[in-house]
C-alpha cells in the first residue's frame, strides 16, 4: 500500500567510513571533546536519558580520526544516540532507549536466490570468515544532515562471490528482521514491513559497498543496526538497511519500503546528488552533525571517482 509520508518521517540510516583506506590495524583513539546529545543544539531538542548514556567510552579503538577529505569523525555519542530506525520509533532520539533489550544473538543471515551456492551464515561466521576492516565513510541522510563514522566490516562483494550469482542475477535484495515484539515500530500500519532495500548487482560488487558488523572498534549497537547491516556511502542513508536477515539475488528491481511508501519522492538509486532536489527541499547543502552552519553536498557524497562509472549514460534526474 503506497502512502504519502510526512516530511518528518523519512528514513535515513547510516554512518560511514573512509574510502580506499581499508585498515585492519586498530589503534587507540584520542578522546573527543564533549559529545553532543543527539545534536540537540542543531535540532532544537534536549538531551534524553538515552543520549546521556551514550557518552564517549574510554576504550573506543580506531586507527583514523579523519576521513580522506580531512573531516573529523562524528563523536560516538552522537552516532549512537541520533538514529533513524523506524522499526523502533520515528523519533531519532528515542531509538537508543527502545533498542536496549534488542536480541541480536544468535543471528543468521540467509543468502540465496539466483546463486549456485546458497548459504546461511551465523553472525559469528561473518565476523571471522571475512576479514574485518576499518572503513571511515561519510553518511549523507536524505533529510539533509550528515555524519562521518568509522565502521568495521568487509566488502559485500566477498559474500556475493562466495555464493556465485548466476547469469540471470541482476539485482540484490536485502530484508531486515521482522519481529514486532522486539521492534514496536513494526506495529505501525504506515509502512509495508519488513524493511526491504536493493542494489543493482554491479553496485553491490563495488568495493565501497560494505557489510558492517561494528563501529568505533566495537560490535554494532542495536540502534545502529546490530548485528549486521549494509553501508553504501555514495547513496542516501535510507539505502543502508539495518539488522539484515536475508540477502537474495534476483532478476527484477526490488521495490524498497520507501519506494512503496512514497514512490514520487524516493527512487531506487538514491544517489547523493546536490543538483536533484527532493520534491520538498533542496539537496544542495547539508548540516554535519556536531557543526554549526551548512556545507555544500558533494555529488555521490564525494565518492564519484569510485562509483560514477556505474551510471555512465544514465539520466540521474530520471533515475533518482
Amino acid at each position: 500500500m503506497a502512502t504519502k509520508i510526512n516530511s518528518s518521517e523519512i528514513t535515513p540510516e547510516h554512518i560511514y567510513l573512509s574510502r580506499r583506506k581499508f585498515m585492519v590495524g586498530i589503534g587507540a583513539l584520542a578522546a573527543s571533546a564533549a559529545v553532543l546529545s543527539a545534536c540537540g543544539n542543531q535540532f532544537g531538542s534536549t538531551a534524553s536519558g538515552a543520549n546521556a548514556q551514550a557518552a564517549q567510552p574510554d576504550d573506543l579503538k580506531v586507527s583514523a580520526t579523519i576521513d580522506e577529505l580531512g573531516d573529523e569523525l562524528t563523536p560516538f555519542g552522537a552516532v549512537t544516540s541520533y538514529n533513524n530506525f523506524y522499526e523502533f520509533t520515528t523519533s531519532k532520539e528515542g531509538v537508543a532507549g527502545l533498542a536496549q533489550g534488542f536480541k541480536s544473538s544468535p543471528w543468521q543471515v540467509e543468502v540465496g536466490g539466483l546463486v549456485n551456492k546458497p548459504k546461511t551464515y551465523d553472525i559469528d561466521d561473518l565476523r571471522t570468515k571475512f576479514s574485518q576492516e576499518e572503513r571511515v565513510y561519510r553518511l549523507r541522510c536524505v533529510e539533509g544532515w550528515s555524519m562521518v563514522i568509522p565502521w568495521l566490516g568487509f566488502s559485500l562483494s566477498e559474500v556475493l562471490k562466495e555464493v556465485e550469482p548466476t547469469a540471470q542475477a541482476k539485482y540484490v535484495r536485502f530484508e531486515t528482521i521482522y519481529d514486532s515484539d522486539q521492534l514496536p515500530g513494526q506495529n505501525s500500519g504506515w509502512y509495508n514491513w519488513p524493511y526491504v532495500e536493493g542494489l543493482r548487482l554491479d553496485e553491490a560488487m563495488n568495493p565501497l559497498a560494505t557489510m558492517a558488523t561494528g563501529l568505533y572498534g566495537k560490535d554494532l549497537l542495536p540502534q545502529n543496526g546490530a548485528p549486521f547491516r549494509l553501508v553504501v556511502p555514495w547513496k542516501y542513508g535510507f539505502k543502508s538497511i539495518k539488522s539484515i536477515v536475508k540477502i537474495e539475488l534476483v532478476d527484477t528491481m526490488p521495490v524498497s519500503l520507501w519506494m512503496a511508501a512514497a514512490p514520487n519522492e524516493y527512487g531506487f538509486y538514491a544517489n547523493v546528488n546536490p543538483e536533484v532536489p527532493h520534491p520538498r527541499w533542496s539537496q544542495a547543502t547539508e548540516r554535519r552533525i556536531g557543526e554549526f552552519g551548512r556545507r555544500d553536498t558533494l555529488p555521490f557524497n564525494g565518492y564519484g571517482d569510485e562509483v560514477a562509472y556505474l551510471y555512465e549514460g544514465m539520466d540521474l534526474r530520471e533515475n533518482f
